[in-house]
């Protein structure tokens, strides 16, 4: 969808959207290639011990046909939301393809969520049905009660030792279902995935959106990416698949190019056994958010150390990647990151290729061709080169969301007459390259993670020694910012490091990993507007 070309203005030159009126995205990340090259690679499935099982375009069609037939022969159909919470595998693919191909909404959930953030989430969407594993099983314990829209849980592994009756193993589910399923016959606008963002303003949100979001991402993927398909395509991202970035920047476009894609269902980031894990797989392309880049800065000499020559791309996006390790790439790797932005709402819109003379350390590159992109004042006008400004998305756009789930109110809010408004601030340089500068509103970046703090103070607000509190981000040179809460504790407690080791983990438990208050500061109050409202900057600016 979007030719290489020497220079920016020649992308934009030569591009032109052309969304077929009839579009489902589970056809499009199996069948296409299984109905040519059923044994076609499609997922490496990489185990601890480095062993890896390739799974092929044929068996994930075969598996999503299965799984959708036998969800369809439980009442699950179109419009119904179907709830994914699975580490990185070939069950992912067929659990959203299998969603898409019913015509229902895929929701899928992060692994690093805790039972109250994962409660939430499916009662907020009225899951009908959740397919998950042992672990996924485990958290969900005792939380049946309150979720009385979900039908059906299917469990990869773990169903027999869950104890739970209404859960039924994947295999028993599809045993005797046939490999052949007709597809809905959806259009681009359908409604096929609901991404929750990180509840910048209250709540998350369920961002809803079509079909056409994955098309719509061809363009900034490839140009990120510096133009795959190229031969011996292999790709990886230690991104969740859960997330926008995992999903929509790696795993699903690959796919639909036919790119095999690693899944390594361990989560922890080991730098040199990631490099490693590179060189033996021969991996040619990674989406890395900036963190992860930035620790892998801590393995000295990494070309002399491991055989990276089948590496020719890393892109990255999430948060600003910065001029060091743009530099760091290049001259240790001899890589040029192609960086990228977007928001859960209405990603890749900006991004950077070395391909096509767009990048610039310190910038996120240009308007991937396609989207129109401003940066605007607060009366609406255009910024002058180099004013600050708030990053806006003219609607229509392919990537951008449909809506909001059942928040009307809020699906309005992000719009002023047809921009969508991202709350990012940045400037344009007089080349045309974006820069960001920050956020106008609460949101805490930390290792790629777009945090809110609302979710984060509601926590807080029940343990029992907690009167009130207020979540910030601290700049922090690692994961950009860390957490860090002021707490204002209720009569009779005391300050001690012992609380605060036991408020953090209070939080850990019930939210995540990357959710949890890495700093806490005990305060006798909090700085409040005459409304009542905590003001945030100012803890922000106390440190």
């Amino acid at each position: 969808m979007l030719d290489p070309a020497p220079d920016h203005a020649a992308l934009r030159a030569g591009f032109a959207w052309d969304l077929p009126a009839r579009y489902n995205m589970g056809v499009e990340i199996c069948d296409r290639f299984a109905e040519r090259a059923p044994d076609r690679p499609a997922i490496l499935e990489v185990a601890r011990d480095g062993a890896f099982e390739r799974v092929t375009f044929g068996q994930l069609r075969d598996g999503s046909n299965r799984l959708a037939g036998a969800l369809r022969g439980r009442g699950i159909g179109p419009g119904d939301r179907i709830a994914v919470l699975l580490p990185q595998s070939a069950a992912v693919v067929v659990a959203h393809a299998a969603a898409y191909k019913l015509g229902a909404v895929a929701v899928p959930l992060a692994g690093l969520f805790g039972p109250e953030a994962l409660a939430y989430r499916l009662a907020d969407s009225g899951a009908r049905a959740l397919v998950t594993d042992a672990a996924g099983l485990a958290k969900l314990a005792g939380l049946r009660e309150g979720l009385p829209a979900l039908r059906l849980i299917v469990a990869i592994a773990g169903a027999e030792a869950s104890g739970q009756a209404d859960v039924v193993a994947f295999a028993d589910l599809v045993d005797g279902m046939p490999a052949a399923f007709e597809a809905a016959d959806t259009t681009p606008d359908d409604p096929a995935l609901m991404i929750y963002t990180s509840g910048t303003t209250g709540p998350a949100k369920g961002a809803l959106h079509g079909h056409r979001v994955l098309p719509g991402h061809l363009p900034g993927w490839r140009m990120m990416h510096d133009f795959p398909p190229k031969g011996g395509d292999l790709m990886w991202t230690p991104s969740d698949w859960a997330w926008a970035g995992g999903l929509l920047n790696a795993l699903m476009p690959s796919l639909h190019y036919g790119i095999p894609v690693v899944a390594r269902a361990h989560l922890r980031f080991e730098p040199e056994a990631v490099l490693g894990m590179i060189a033996d797989l021969r991996i040619t392309n990674l989406f890395m958010p900036p963190t992860a880049l930035r620790m892998l800065r801590a393995v000295e000499a990494p070309r002399a150390r491991f055989d990276l020559s089948a590496l020719r791309n890393i892109a990255s996006a999430g948060e600003a990647l910065g001029p060091e390790t743009f530099a760091w790439a290049e001259r240790e790797l001899g890589l040029t990151i192609g960086e990228a932005y977007g928001q859960t709402e209405c990603n890749l819109v900006l991004a950077a290729c070395r391909a096509a003379g767009v990048a610039r350390p310190g910038s996120t590159g240009k308007p991937v061709p396609g989207h129109r992109v401003a940066i605007l004042r607060p009366d609406g006008s255009e910024t002058d080169t180099d004013e600050t400004g708030e990053i806006c998305v003219a609607r229509p756009d392919p990537v951008m969301f449909l809506r909001y789930w059942n928040q009307p109110e809020a699906t309005e809010r992000k719009f002023r007459g047809d921009w969508m408004l991202t709350g990012d601030q940045a400037r344009r340089d007089a080349e045309g390259y974006i820069h960001f500068v920050g956020r106008e509103d609460d949101l805490i970046t930390s290792a790629a993670y777009r945090i809110g703090p609302t979710e984060i103070e509601d926590c807080l607000l029940r343990h029992p020694a907690v009167a009130l509190a207020a979540a910030v981000g601290k700049p922090d040179p690692l994961r950009t910012e860390i957490v860090k809460a002021f707490v204002v504790l209720r009569p009779g407690q005391t300050p001690s490091e012992a609380l605060a080791a036991e408020i953090q983990a209070f939080v850990r438990e019930r939210l995540s990993a990357h959710e949890y208050p890495r700093e806490i500061a005990f305060r006798e109050s909090l700085p409040m507007t005459t409304t009542g409202k905590i003001i945030r900057r100012q803890l922000r600016d106390e440190g």
